[in-house]
Order: C-alpha cells, then sequence, then structure tokens
C-alpha cells in the first residue's frame, strides 16, 4: 500500500513537471514568433489634370462682361486628408471673386472652400467647411470685424456649383438619359444629360454632352473626347450668366 502511495506521488510530480516544461516551452516559442501586423491599404487616386487651365468669356447674352478662369493645381494635405486643389477666378466689371476648392480625389466631393470676394466698395471672406459624412456644411462670413456662421444639413452629399461641371466630366460612362441627383447647399435638383451635339465656340468646333437641371436652371457642355473640357456653362451665378470657352491650355 505503501508502495502505491509512493509511486501515485511520484507520477503526479512527473506529470505537472512536464506541464510545466510545456508551458515554459509554449511561452519562449511565442516570444520568438513574429506578430505579423496589416499593412494599411493605401488608396490609389485617380490621375489629375495638373495645370490645366480654363478661360471663360463671362456673357449676358451677347455682351461679354469680363472673364473666368479655372485652374488645376496639385494635391495637397488638408487636415491630415489628401485633397485635390482648384481655383476658379472671377473678374467682372466692379467684381472679382476667387475661390480655392479642395475636393476629394476620388468622390470629387468639395472638402472646402476659402472664397475672397471685392466689389467697388466692400471686401468679404467666406468659408465652406464641409463634412460629407454627415452631409453637413458649416459656412463662414467674415466682413471688416463682423462675423456670421450659418449650420447646413442635407440628406446626403452635398456638392459645390463651381465644381458640378468638373465632378461630371470624370464619370466614366455618360449615355442619353443619364441623370444625377444633386444637392446643393440651398437647392436640391437633377442633371441629366439630354443629348449629343456638335457646338461652335471661339476655338473650334466639338462634339459635347449636353446636360440640362431639372427644374430647368442652368446647362453644361462638356466636349466627348477623352479631355471631357466643360466648354459652355448657361445660368452660373446669382444674375444668370453665361460661361464660353476663350482657351485652354493642359
Amino acid at each position: 500500500m505503501r508502495r502505491i502511495f509512493v509511486f501515485a506521488i511520484v507520477l503526479i510530480m512527473a506529470v505537472l513537471g512536464w506541464r510545466l516544461i510545456n508551458a515554459l516551452s509554449a511561452q519562449k516559442l511565442k516570444k520568438r514568433v513574429p506578430v505579423v501586423t496589416k499593412k494599411p491599404v493605401e488608396k490609389k487616386l485617380p490621375p489629375l489634370r495638373v495645370g490645366e487651365k480654363i478661360t471663360y468669356d463671362v456673357r449676358m447674352n451677347s455682351f461679354v462682361l469680363g472673364k473666368a478662369v479655372f485652374n488645376q493645381l496639385n494635391r495637397t494635405v488638408l487636415k491630415g486628408e489628401t485633397v485635390d486643389v482648384a481655383t476658379f477666378k472671377t473678374d467682372v466689371k466692379g467684381f472679382y471673386d476667387i475661390e480655392k476648392i479642395y475636393s476629394d480625389p476620388i468622390s470629387h466631393l468639395p472638402f472646402m472652400v476659402e472664397r475672397d470676394i471685392q466689389t467697388l466698395t466692400s471686401k468679404e471672406r467666406i468659408i465652406e467647411d464641409y463634412d460629407q459624412k454627415k452631409f453637413t456644411l458649416t459656412l463662414t462670413k467674415l466682413k471688416g470685424k463682423n462675423k456670421e456662421e450659418t449650420f447646413i444639413k442635407k440628406k446626403g452629399p452635398i456638392h459645390n456649383a463651381i465644381l458640378l461641371p468638373f465632378y461630371v466630366r470624370d464619370i466614366p460612362k455618360l449615355y442619353v438619359g443619364w441623370t444625377l441627383k444633386v444637392e446643393l447647399p440651398t437647392r436640391v435638383f437633377e442633371i441629366k444629360l439630354v443629348s449629343i451635339e456638335d457646338l461652335k465656340v471661339s476655338i473650334g468646333q466639338f462634339q459635347c454632352y449636353r446636360f440640362e437641371s431639372v427644374p430647368k436652371r442652368f446647362g453644361i457642355w462638356i466636349t466627348t473626347d477623352k479631355r471631357r473640357i466643360p466648354i459652355k456653362i448657361t445660368g452660373s451665378g446669382v444674375i444668370g450668366y453665361n460661361l464660353v470657352i476663350r482657351d485652354y491650355s493642359y
């Protein structure tokens, strides 16, 4: 009986020792195995037309009131995000407006707009701060010592009126009848591709996609070639002037 008891104790000690050795070996092995971490997936950004410059005549019927110039700049980082940058300058007698527009490289939706307006009697700075995840826009107006802030909430992504023709040009597949719902800060409408037609302007004749808004407020003509140049925009601005291309370089 005593021998059996001693044998049982020895057996238990052997089992415990074996478990301890295994545990220590596993710990050492764990230390040796490198921890594999996944690298963050980098977004593949689409190509950018850096240096593209489009000059428009600003027209009211047949009268040329001034000019507007679109410039595509290089990408930059704003608030930790990579963004496209473009400027749009409007120079009409007694009115000068320059907008620096930051937009998402993939969705082409506005991220931020810095706008400086100068008239014969006043200066004003407007900052548009978009949150496309929450569908909000914070609009800050600075005029002299006065500051006015407006908060706008929409039901979907918010577009920018200046960027709209440049947004549409990057839609890969276009066909007559194609539509897009557009949320601007103050209104909602659809853009519809109504026809493909030839349009003659000062720099030549082009086959164009012709878009109209529903309800009918403005029109956009974009060339059907690889460049997809917005060559005519009607019903722009508060007074409803037209933009017709005067010069193009890239």
